[in-house]
């Protein structure tokens, strides 16, 4: 995927995501325009910013975004959060337990695994959602779906493919998906991606989409960035954004973003889930990030919602007394994975 770097953002070069209500302000700039579920991409003619476009726009009140990389997390750097390693299997098996929730799920994909052949919302993923196969992020979404699987027993997934194989996916493409989960809204979402903007402010249409699901609660990492720069989408007001703790859930991970916008925290270091079945894996992998500690606080969320709307789940959670507050990680979520 082509990508610019822009203060330590990324984006599509040449690109501008807006709403409809923006196509004549960006005519004499555009070169052409693909729509699709709720957002329009404008490919710019030679030479026009889109940043600068962007700033131009928002003066005028208007909804306009350069389209953000955003990228999975682990990220592509050395140590504990960047690969997964091969993990003897784990002696799990799915129960008879039975809920009415259903957790979304925008990743990789998500491959087979015994774990889940069998149920009726695997029977319902096609070949268009199959996790990548190579990549440095290959099977990132099996793994998610793994502890997932493990803290909501019974829970059914919506799972949908909008990051490559190597975690890599853009701000239209998220938003598109987004959109197309309107028509069933899942209780609980998890989001274990995201990135910086350009202007640190937070981006309009990714923002506006996930608003939309006004029912769902969204669960987002806050990054493996070891710094409190705002890291979309989980520093939006209406996420619940996880840091990761270390593997004794007592301190923060090295590598996890951080900050008073960060809502919840949980484990990250060298969790074991489910994986591929390759060569070298056997279809069961440890792996760190706060990708997966996104995917515990989504489980733990979407367990208790068999017996209460998730909204009010969040509540309790985050606002009742009892909790534990860690500063710059929000309430802790222990979890016995």
């Amino acid at each position: 995927m082509e990508m610019q770097s822009v203060g330590e953002a990324f984006i599509r070069p040449g690109q501008l995501l807006i709403d409809r209500s923006a196509l004549s302000a960006t005519a004499r700039w555009t070169q052409a325009v693909s729509e699709a579920d709720g957002v329009c991409v404008v490919h710019l003619a030679p030479g026009v910013d889109p940043c600068e476009l962007t700033a131009e726009l928002r003066g005028q009140g208007l909804r306009a975004s350069p389209n953000h990389v955003l990228r999975g997390q682990p990220l592509f750097f050395g140590g504990p959060a960047s690969r997964p390693f091969p993990a003897p299997p784990i002696s799990y098996k799915p129960g008879r337990t039975r809920s009415e929730v259903t957790v979304g799920l925008l990743d990789t994909g998500i491959a087979k695994h015994p774990w889940w052949l069998g149920t009726d919302w695997y029977g319902q993923v096609g070949p268009e959602e199959a996790d990548a196969s190579e990549g440095q992020q290959a099977g990132h979404g099996t793994f998610l779906a793994g502890l997932l699987t493990r803290s909501a027993p019974g829970a059914a997934l919506r799972v949908g493919r909008v990051l490559d194989g190597d975690g890599i996916g853009d701000e239209a493409s998220i938003v598109r998906a987004l959109h197309r989960l309107r028509e069933h809204p899942p209780q609980v979402l998890n989001l274990s991606f995201g990135g910086h903007t350009f202007d640190d402010r937070p981006p309009p249409l990714l923002a506006d989409a996930i608003a939309g699901l006004t029912d769902t609660v969204t669960v987002a990492c806050a990054g493996n960035t070891a710094s409190d720069r705002l890291f979309w989408p989980g520093a939006l007001p209406s996420v619940v954004g996880v840091a990761a703790l270390d593997a004794a859930q007592a301190g923060r991970a090295p590598y996890s973003g951080y900050g008073t916008w960060v809502d919840a925290c949980a484990r990250g270091d060298w969790l074991t889930s489910s994986y591929l079945d390759t060569e070298d894996f056997g279809g069961f992998a440890a792996w760190s990030g706060t990708s997966f500690a996104t995917a515990l606080v989504a489980g733990t969320i979407a367990d208790a919602a068999r017996n209460e709307p998730a909204k009010e789940v969040v509540r309790r959670l985050l606002d009742g007394e009892g909790t534990r507050q860690i500063p710059d990680l929000g309430v802790l979520i222990p979890s016995s994975l």
